[in-house]
């Protein structure tokens, strides 16, 4: 079996309109005003994850501004994991800046079956440790919900997307939640590094890494890297689909040159267990 931790998919009604929606809404502006970057429905990356032998994959919503599209997109994500039960793994988002409705939002996608949250996303993680967030986290904590949150690098190109999200940005939250679930992006942006920090590696040890866009970002030695830098059962598969073909994201994963039993925990048992599926649950 492989677990892709990290795709993306959206309504046809936001897919026929995306340059309107794109106007009403800065993020989705930023990521796919430009018609060369690809939208999917669920149907088509089923069918990508079928040509790629992927079994399952987790689809993930993307950090919209307005409570109601994130309603709107979260019922397609929950609606396609009910048409295709056991493919797709729904994962939806909130109104991050208001931590009231994201609450609301929490617990109404929580009763219909998200098994996380994310792909959240802001230019300051810091602030969610501030009181007003709370009541949101402890609730996602007591859930058992995971948070995947968009990380970035604070180094190299700058790409759309890309953010201010940096790990120093994200410590102070981290530490402010330390039995929540939470997978850093793209590799965390470089936060594996810091596990080799004894206090640090204490306050990540419910913080994992997904593998989106590693080969726009890095060579396959990063995945060797991370794992002797935050270990074996941190680094999850994923695939960003549909940001690059799956045979260019499986082949930066295999030229990495993993050993076979630490590639089988990368491209399913870790997922299975953040996810509460495997025999050793996380948190």
């Amino acid at each position: 079996m492989v677990i892709d931790f990290h795709t993306h998919i959206f309504p046809p009604k936001i897919i026929a309109a995306r340059q309107d929606y794109a106007c009403r809404d800065s993020c989705l502006g930023m990521l796919y005003s430009n018609p060369k970057a690809k939208m999917i429905t669920a149907e088509e990356l089923l069918t990508a994850m079928d040509e790629a032998s992927i079994d399952r994959a987790v689809a993930l919503n993307i950090g919209w501004e307005s409570a109601e599209l994130c309603t709107f997109t979260n019922n397609y994500l929950l609606e396609s994991a009910r048409r295709y039960p056991g493919r797709i793994i729904p994962f939806c988002t909130l109104p991050i800046s208001d931590p009231s409705a994201s609450l609301t939002e929490l617990e109404r996608c929580r009763s219909l079956g998200a098994k996380g949250i994310g792909e959240l996303r802001t230019e300051h993680p810091e602030e969610l440790a501030r009181p007003p967030y709370q009541p949101l986290f402890d609730r996602i904590d007591q859930s058992g919900l995971i948070c995947l949150f968009h990380a970035s690098e604070p180094l190299g190109h700058t790409y759309p997307g890309k953010g201010l999200a940096t790990p120093e940005k994200f410590y102070p939250f981290i530490s402010h939640y330390p039995r929540l679930k939470i997978i850093l992006a793209h590799l965390g942006g470089g936060m594996p590094f810091y596990h080799l920090m004894p206090e640090a590696e204490k306050v990540l040890a419910n913080t994992a890494y997904d593998t989106a866009a590693a080969p726009f970002l890095y060579k396959p030695e990063i995945y060797r890297q991370v794992i002797t830098l935050s270990g074996e059962n941190k680094l999850l598969f994923g695939s960003d689909y549909p940001l690059m073909p799956y045979t260019r994201a499986l082949k930066h994963l295999s030229d990495g040159k993993l050993e076979p039993d630490i590639l089988a925990k990368v491209m399913q048992q870790n997922a299975l267990n953040w996810l509460g599926e495997g025999q050793n649950g996380i948190g």
